[in-house]
């Protein structure tokens, strides 16, 4: 099997749209995870820290493409069921599959909103975006850990209409909330905000069943910008708090709703949980 190319250093070459201000002395969760799925936006600190933890875990490469399917799988089964808005709350750096392609296929007038606190995501993000409708689309640079400022900014509320359903998507990002900052009350508070009939969807990272290979793999995130905090299916499901879990629940990754029966390999990925919660 062909290999996905691997990153090339963005430093070495800056976009003109490029912001000034990213930081390329701290590697980046989501220049991480771009490389981790073979992309190229990411920089040597990013790689190194990729590197080291792939040392320690050779499956995080295998678990990033497993929880982008998760995302793809969750819009579009949301998209059918008639959810048109979607709040993309640690988007990372876009690429095939984003929730904007994935809802317009079915919606195509679907609304969303990007979030994300990285500069660099944020350019990426309206540079891929810089043909869309802005009725329709919006990219946002905050912090998923200061919900009033994304929920009550006057951006998101010129495309996402908070009177009717809207999906919040926390996929791979509250794993970067600690216990001290509350991720439980973050994501309440998002919940709070939004109509019933609206979703949210969470993905998280967890411990696996080699106890103890997750927590080296995660020395290589020491020097990054935000640290990675496992949380167990008790505590993954604790976020649903005011929703209603659709089947199957919170389970491994891979296991929500695939399109066809998993392989060994897949099921042995269970070093994260998935669920989609419905308000009612």
């Amino acid at each position: 099997m062909t290999e996905e190319p691997l990153g090339r250093d963005i430093g070495a070459l800056l976009p003109e749209w490029a912001p000034p201000e990213i930081d390329r002395s701290k590697a980046h969760p989501a220049r991480i995870y771009d490389y981790l799925l073979g992309g190229k936006d990411n920089f040597d600190v990013d790689r190194e820290a990729a590197d080291k933890a792939l040392a320690a875990m050779p499956e995080l490469r295998a678990m990033a493409r497993a929880n982008r399917a998760f995302l793809g799988r969750a819009v579009r089964h949301l998209a059918e069921a008639g959810i048109t808005q979607f709040l993309d709350i640690g988007t990372g750096i876009p690429g095939p599959g984003n929730t904007g392609e994935i809802a317009r296929a079915v919606h195509p007038e679907a609304r969303v909103v990007y979030v994300d606190y990285d500069p660099i995501v944020s350019a990426h993000s309206r540079a891929l975006l810089s043909g869309s409708e802005a009725a329709l689309t919006a990219v946002v640079q905050a912090d998923v850990r200061e919900p009033k400022t994304i929920l009550e900014g006057g951006t998101v509320h010129s495309v996402l209409d908070f009177d009717r359903p809207i999906a919040v998507l926390m996929v791979a990002v509250l794993h970067f909330v600690s216990d001290a900052e509350d991720a439980h009350a973050v994501a309440a508070e998002f919940v709070e905000a939004v109509t019933p009939g609206s979703a949210l969807v969470v993905s998280h990272a967890s411990e696996g069943h080699e106890v103890g290979k997750f927590g080296a793999a995660r020395e290589g995130w020491n020097n990054a910008t935000s640290q990675l905090v496992l949380r167990d299916k008790s505590e993954i499901e604790g976020f649903f708090a005011g929703t209603e879990l659709i089947d199957p629940g919170v389970v491994i990754i891979p296991a929500w709703r695939p399109y066809r029966e998993l392989g060994a390999a897949e099921l042995a990925l269970d070093y994260g949980h998935a669920g989609v919660g419905i308000k009612r």
